[in-house]
């Protein structure tokens, strides 16, 4: 065994001690705006309408904010698309952010393809989660990732990580979970171009909403 590896479990718990303590001395951080008010309510010809979850939903979940806006065009009563914005003033043991790979698939929707995206952010180029789903004839894609503390984030490895550098450094674990739904039924090329605008369009107002990185 080499010396220093007697020394690891000391400092596996002392790491483990920081990360602890700077989880529970957490700053709640609320929004600078409110998501209602910083996400477009027109967005590319469609008018948002917004949607409450149940209390039991949003229990579950653990929000301290959020908004759910189906957007819909002038000549159809079904939505074009849809927006969820998931904010957390900070996050403890029962109220984290749940990965949608947990919850994308199910009611009768069925999971076809995952892979990642490039879109335009404030900053420049950031990478997002890619999901293609279908029901039936209907097929949706679905463009998510986590937004906070002056990261975007694809990679759920990654975001658990700053979580818990972040907590103990700074004492924050703010963050968001955003999500676009895009639902098609033949072009999925179309449609994959059309949720990657809206998400150019969604990125820099959410960021306008959460608190400075």
């Amino acid at each position: 065994m080499k010396p220093w590896m007697g020394w690891a479990p000391a400092v596996i718990l002392g790491v483990g001690a920081v990360f602890g303590t700077g989880i529970s001395l957490q700053r709640a951080m609320p929004l600078r705006a409110p998501l209602a008010s910083a996400i477009p309510a027109a967005l590319d010809g469609f008018t948002g309408r917004d949607i409450r979850l149940a209390d039991a939903e949003a229990q579950v979940a653990g929000v301290s904010d959020y908004l759910l806006r189906d957007y819909s065009g002038s000549d159809s009563a079904s939505t074009a698309f849809s927006v969820y914005v998931g904010y957390y003033e900070s996050q403890t043991q029962g109220h984290t952010i749940h990965s949608p790979k947990n919850c994308l698939p199910g009611a009768g929707w069925e999971a076809l393809a995952s892979t990642v995206a490039e879109v335009p952010g404030p900053s420049g180029p950031v990478t997002v989660n890619r999901y293609m789903l279908q029901r039936g004839t209907l097929r949706a894609v679905v463009l998510y990732w986590y937004q906070g503390r002056g990261r975007v984030e694809a990679n759920e490895y990654r975001v658990k990580w700053h979580l818990l550098w972040d907590a103990a450094v700074t004492q924050r674990s703010d963050e968001a979970l955003v999500r676009i739904v895009v639902p098609f039924e033949r072009d999925e090329d179309a449609a994959v171009a059309f949720a990657e605008r809206v998400a150019a369009t969604i990125l820099p107002a959410v960021d306008a909403a959460l608190p400075a990185g």
